[in-house]
């Protein structure tokens, strides 16, 4: 009782804080005369050239899913905790997530990408990291996307329990 209490409780937590976080009441016109701010988030942002050549290998259930990382803060903090087993639960059937025993180096990244299929993200504020198998429309600037599933995207979408995950680098 007390852990279906405490999981109802992240998971409004967290959609609250995804819908308070994300600011968007400023006008175009304001996000055009502030380009020193929007050149300074665009360094952040991963973009395709941050792509690192490191990938992850996820091994869960006889199958396996291949992750090319970005090379930022929080992806290298991440990789330094590699390997890792992981148990990985369904959210708002968009993502799965899974709270890591460490949380990551992502102080002041933050990322006005929006997450799409694919991705393989950390939330910073909760600590978890979060594999998104469909979009999502409202996401909070306190996720940051670590990096790109290569291979194996359609793997999660059928996955109704919980499952457990072993991560680790691929030579």
């Amino acid at each position: 009782m007390k852990k279906l209490l405490g999981l109802a409780i992240l998971v409004m937590s967290f959609a609250l804080a995804a819908c308070s976080s994300n600011d968007n009441n400023s006008s175009e016109t304001d996000r055009d005369h502030n380009t020193s701010d929007n050149s300074n988030r665009a360094q952040e942002e991963p973009t395709e050239d941050s792509l690192s050549d490191i990938r992850i290998k996820l091994s869960f259930n006889k199958e396996e899913v291949l992750v090319r990382m970005y090379d930022n803060p929080a992806s290298r903090d991440f990789l330094d905790q590699l390997p890792l087993t992981v148990t990985f639960e369904d959210y708002v059937g968009k993502e799965k997530i899974s709270i890591l025993q460490k949380k990551l180096a992502a102080d002041n990244i933050q990322s006005e990408n929006q997450p799409k299929k694919g991705d393989f993200a950390y939330f910073s504020p909760w600590g978890n990291l979060a594999i998104f198998y469909k979009g999502i429309e409202d996401a909070t600037n306190d996720l940051v996307i670590l990096g790109q599933i290569e291979s194996g995207k359609e793997k999660f979408e059928n996955i109704q329990s919980d499952f457990t995950v072993s991560i680790e680098k691929v030579d």
